[in-house]
């Protein structure tokens, strides 16, 4: 773990914070031969790589709805009302972001509007592999549910023995997921983009996953959500914030994944120190602490002034963003995924109940991306209703730039109509 004053980061220590997610150029060869094969072989490819990556022989590359309903009735009751309850809270957000189509007047005779209309077919890529992501079905399939999808399906990683994780499946069946493929990885990605026998190609691509399966996202050619990578965290904290909280949000963001980033900046060296040695007890006690240890070399707490600190979180532009300081600080903050404010709003929030949505860029793409919302669900169509006397008060303006752009066929379709 880099442990240092922001003012004291050498060149090469600041780019390798920064520029966390550049492995996806080391993978993009194999992974593209992936999709090709996936792309020529189809339902075939996918049961090689999945023998392959997963160790799974299988058959039927879909779920059936008797092992999702068996699944949903195999689990303990109050698992699946955890569920619901998340599920319940992530729909209200969502329904929350609708934009409905519009048309109004904005001159005499030109009535402009906007209409909104949801995609045909969305693929949804719930990661599995070190562990199940249930939160991720409820996090991918309910808004574009809530935006009006006419069917939603799901990828993800069947065990080697050829099942997928019932709790994975009750998560679908409770979103409202149209159909469920046990095919994982590159192979799955392939598979929604371009088609197979079994599954449908789709309009657009979204969720999670690891550098393999952010490459192919990006390599397919077909429409995707954002780049979602290796999970991270960036907390900015004052004097008023409590050491084992945030070693607790740290170490929290560690167990995700051995790439997996987690941040500290604060002004108070006394707190980076106490939050170092609350990591090192919490170790001791967690399942996953080969991960989380591996994770922790990527981790990174840093000193400086409250301005260095936020001038740091701008730049790092981080998936989560957890803010702990006495002063109100969030209208300085440009680029971040999802923001957390107070101590007691840790990512897991986030993650799981509030409502809020886990998707989300990653390696610095919160710069130019936002977090997965009902809008990446709809195309956003101009509507233009327009009479003869509005195009009249806007045929000279016409004219006049069409000619000037030495287009005068654009300009003879007014000057036809104005005869």
């Amino acid at each position: 773990m880099l442990i240092k004053p922001i003012s004291e980061l050498t060149a090469d220590e600041t780019a390798r914070l920064l520029k966390r997610g550049a492995g996806l150029q080391d993978v993009m060869a194999p992974v593209t031969s992936i999709l090709k094969e996936v792309k020529e072989h189809g339902d075939a490819a996918l049961r090689k790589y999945t023998q392959q990556f997963d160790k799974a022989a299988i058959h039927e590359i879909e779920v059936s709805h008797k092992e999702i309903h068996d699944a949903v009735f195999s689990l303990d009751k109050n698992l699946i009302s955890c569920l619901k309850k998340a599920a319940s809270n992530i729909r209200a957000f969502h329904e929350a972001q609708v934009i409905k189509s519009w048309i109004k007047e904005f001159a005499p005779g030109i009535r402009l509007g906007q209409r909104i209309t949801p995609l045909e077919t969305v693929g949804a890529y719930v990661p599995g592999g070190r562990a199940s992501y249930p939160s991720t079905a409820l996090m991918t399939v309910i808004p574009a549910k809530v935006a009006g999808v006419r069917e939603v399906i799901i990828c993800t990683p069947p065990k080697p023995d050829g099942t997928v994780n019932p709790l994975t499946l009750a998560a679908a069946h409770i979103a409202g997921a149209d159909r469920v493929f046990r095919v994982g990885g590159v192979q799955a990605i392939a598979a929604m983009a371009y088609g197979t026998e079994t599954i449908l190609k789709v309009d657009k691509i979204v969720g999670p996953g690891n550098v393999y399966v952010t490459a192919a996202k990006m390599a397919c050619g077909t429409a995707i959500d954002f780049p979602a990578g290796p999970s991270e965290v960036l907390i900015i904290a004052d004097g008023s914030a409590r050491a084992d909280f945030i070693a607790s949000d740290m170490v929290a963001q560690a167990e995700h994944d051995p790439n997996a980033v987690s941040i500290l900046v604060t002004p108070f060296e006394k707190l980076a120190k106490s939050v170092k040695r609350e990591i090192e007890d919490m170790l001791e006690d967690e399942q996953r602490a080969d991960i989380i240890r591996k994770s922790l070399e990527n981790a990174a707490i840093l000193t400086g002034t409250l301005e260095e600190c936020i001038d740091f979180s701008n730049k790092f532009a981080p998936e989560h963003l957890e803010i702990m300081t006495d002063d109100d600080i969030l209208s300085r903050i440009k680029h971040a995924g999802s923001i957390f404010v107070g101590s007691y709003a840790p990512v897991s929030a986030g993650d799981y109940a509030s409502g809020t949505n886990h998707v989300l860029p990653t390696a610095g793409y919160a710069r130019m991306f936002s977090g997965l919302n009902t809008d990446h669900f709809v195309t956003k169509s101009s509507v233009q209703v327009i009479e003869k006397k509005g195009l009249d008060s806007i045929s000279e303006t016409i004219i006049g730039l069409a000619e000037a752009e030495g287009l005068s066929a654009h300009a003879n379709a007014v000057r036809v109509r104005k005869k």
